[in-house]
């Protein structure tokens, strides 16, 4: 009863997926086939035809509306689907054979061990058992062979095609199609092999040497489609970086618009209140001026009352003879009015007022940037005596209020400088051996602003401040009669993990911010001596390091797997690759030093590594793929250690001087 069931059930999918037509929904009859392989009833597809303009010379399909020339002969012409024809017989069919449920057991062909055959691939013709048949799986070319089950069914519900019955010939209908006509792309009985393709023009073959070629040619389509696809992944994947990188950039456009808006608000904010202390300062002397004129003015009126007050009492109260004995007194005094000068203030300064400037416009605020190209903003730290000099400048990393912490190789000390370059402080050397630095390089920051210096065997650390907290040795459990470690590029991911290359002995270390190690890459590229010098980890947690000896770009992850190692080059000559940084969103951007072929590798002929100022240097901009985009800066000196700022400037170690890129 179950097994009835299963038939019935598989019966009715079969029934209703492959072996109805698309247009009457009903069973084939005498089904054929368009160019776009989907097939239909002879009856349907000529109802179709007669529909249209009788000059109409195709039929459109009417599942994917691709068009079939119509044959001269009509759709009677059109290749049959045999395919359909004998599943329809095999499955529908009530009459067909029934499948013998207890096949004979069959032996391995695969190999001499004896073993029960579970499968057979029809195509090698051979019984496998089944480690034979996993291994016959494993190989590329076998990928889209058909393999059924011991018994002659398909392991994947397919209809077993080793069927031996061959269709007849439509023009002769007593022969049996037996030949394949590669010039026609036909198949054709004996009959018409004689009669219609005799001539040396057509290339006819067995039907089973024409399926074997036919085969191959599948598959070989088949493995170019795979390149295809693999070739559709990677633009898909590019793709889809654009996509997250120009929602970066533009998560980033709008907080800088926003960070400027704030900016020139309080700009404007301090212009303001300036202006009003101003205006108050001017008011209050304005003021004090008004009111002492004012005093003195009362001042002068009191005075005069006074003396109007004494001679008026004396004329009331006085005789004659007293009167006309004073009279000269008085008359004196009354002619003060004369001298009686109040001053005056000019109206003019009882005025002020205020007239706003258009200080922001649509101008002035900023413009859109819809092309990344990159100038220098600001350069420091030039070659000198004296704080804030560079001797060596070999790496550089930001904090988070933007300052810049800067190594220098030659002086042996860390200088801090703030956004726009100014100097603000060089590490204090602790009391301590510990604290004192010996042969600082790499430079890297974590989320909670803790440097993190490599010098020679140890990562010491120090705070925002340049203070000493602590130091430890990656190479603690070091292998014994192996040499001592010599520390490069370091480098911190978002979850605050410490990536530390040492190129004496070949690794990068893995380690948590507390220095616990967590474990140990080893990559053929970290073998080169004086390589992985740079190193840098992107937003997907990948290890980017340059392997400057063979002008290479190595990524790998966090367990030491290769994700791609590409060659650098400029038309098309090696060029060795110093630091790496990337972007928020992944990108990659790498420092070019090109020689002039006296094998130094920088442009000076005298043998060893160090700058004249005729280097030829450039920084070039990757995706994280590794497919190079362009060249971002060129005429650097020579650029060692980059970072980014946390407002997107590209900050490069360019030996005797940092310079701060930015986008134009």
């Amino acid at each position: 009863m179950s097994e009835a069931a299963v038939h019935t059930e598989t019966t009715g999918k079969i029934r209703h997926v492959h072996i109805e037509c698309p247009i009457c929904l009903t069973r084939f009859i005498d089904p054929k086939i368009l160019d776009c392989q989907h097939s239909f009833c002879l009856k349907c597809l000529q109802e179709l035809v007669n529909k249209h303009d009788p000059k109409t010379r195709f039929i459109i399909c009417p599942v994917c509306r691709e068009k079939t020339s119509i044959p001269a002969k009509g759709p009677s012409a059109l290749l049959n689907c045999f395919l359909l024809s004998s599943l329809i017989d095999d499955v529908i069919n009530p009459n067909s054979p029934e499948v013998d449920i207890n096949p004979l057991v069959s032996i391995c062909e695969g190999c001499d061990e004896g073993l029960d055959a579970v499968s057979r691939c029809v195509d090698c013709d051979a019984n496998f058992c089944k480690i034979c048949l996993e291994y016959h799986a494993k190989i590329k070319l076998n990928r889209h062979h058909r393999v059924v089950n011991a018994a002659g069914s398909s392991n994947e519900g397919s209809r077993d095609k080793t069927k031996t019955c061959s269709p007849k010939c439509r023009k002769h209908t007593d022969q049996e199609l037996c030949f394949y006509c590669e010039t026609c792309d036909l198949l054709v009985c004996p009959k018409c092999a004689v009669l219609d393709h005799r001539s040396c023009d057509h290339n006819l073959s067995e039907i089973n040497d024409s399926i074997r070629s036919y085969r191959l040619a599948v598959e070989e389509a088949f493995m170019k489609f795979d390149e295809c696809r693999k070739q559709f992944q990677k633009v898909d994947d590019s793709i889809k970086h654009s996509q997250q990188r120009l929602q970066t950039m533009v998560d980033q456009a709008l907080r800088d618009i926003v960070a400027k808006e704030e900016k020139e608000i309080a700009k404007i904010s301090k212009a303001s209140r300036l202006l009003q202390d101003k205006i108050t300062q001017i008011g209050k002397e304005r003021g004090e001026e008004f009111g002492r004129l004012q005093i003195s003015n009362s001042d002068k009126m009191s005075r005069a009352e006074q003396i109007v007050a004494s001679v008026n009492d004396l004329m009331q109260h006085a005789d004659d003879f007293e009167l006309l004995d004073l009279k000269p007194k008085v008359m004196h005094n009354l002619t003060f009015h004369k001298e009686l000068q109040f001053q005056t203030v000019q109206h003019s300064k009882s005025f002020i007022g205020f007239k706003g400037h258009d200080v922001i416009s649509d101008a002035d605020i900023g413009e859109i940037l819809d092309e990344e190209k990159w100038e220098v903003k600001t350069e420091f730290g030039k070659k000198g005596k004296g704080e804030g000099v560079f001797k060596v400048a070999w790496d550089v990393t930001c904090l988070s209020n933007d300052d810049i912490i800067v190594t220098d190789l030659e002086r042996r000390i860390l200088s801090k400088f703030t956004s726009s370059g100014s100097y603000k402080s060089q590490g204090v050397q602790s009391r301590t051996e510990d604290g004192q630095l010996q042969d600082p390089a790499g430079v890297a920051v974590t989320s909670d602003d803790l440097l993190l210096v490599t010098d020679g065997q140890d990562v010491k650390v120090y705070d925002s401040e340049l203070r000493f907290i602590r130091k430890f040795r990656p190479s603690r459990n070091q292998v014994e009669g192996q040499s001592d470690s010599i520390l490069a590029g370091i480098a911190v991911d978002k979850k605050d993990r410490i990536a530390v290359a040492d190129c004496e002995r070949k690794v990068i270390y893995l380690h948590n911010k507390d220095g616990s190690s967590i474990s140990i890459i080893h990559h053929d590229g970290i073998g080169v001596i004086g390589s992985p010098r740079f190193m840098s980890v992107n937003s997907k947690e990948l290890l980017i390091f340059t392997n400057r000896d063979e002008s290479k770009l190595v990524c790998v992850d966090f367990m030491g797997n290769e994700v791609f190692n590409i060659s650098t080059s400029i038309d098309g000559k090696p060029v060795k690759p110093n630091d790496v940084c990337c972007d928020g969103a992944g990108d990659i951007y790498a420092c070019i030093l090109c020689d002039d072929g006296d094998g130094d590798g920088d442009g000076d002929g005298d043998g060893d590594d160090d700058d004249d100022g005729d280097d030829f240097c450039e920084i070039h901009h990757y995706d994280p793929s590794g497919e190079h985009i362009g060249c971002v800066a060129r005429g650097l000196n020579k650029p060692l250690g980059m970072t980014f700022s946390p407002t997107g400037d590209l900050i490069v170690a360019d030996l005797k001087s940092v310079k701060i890129l930015h986008r134009v």
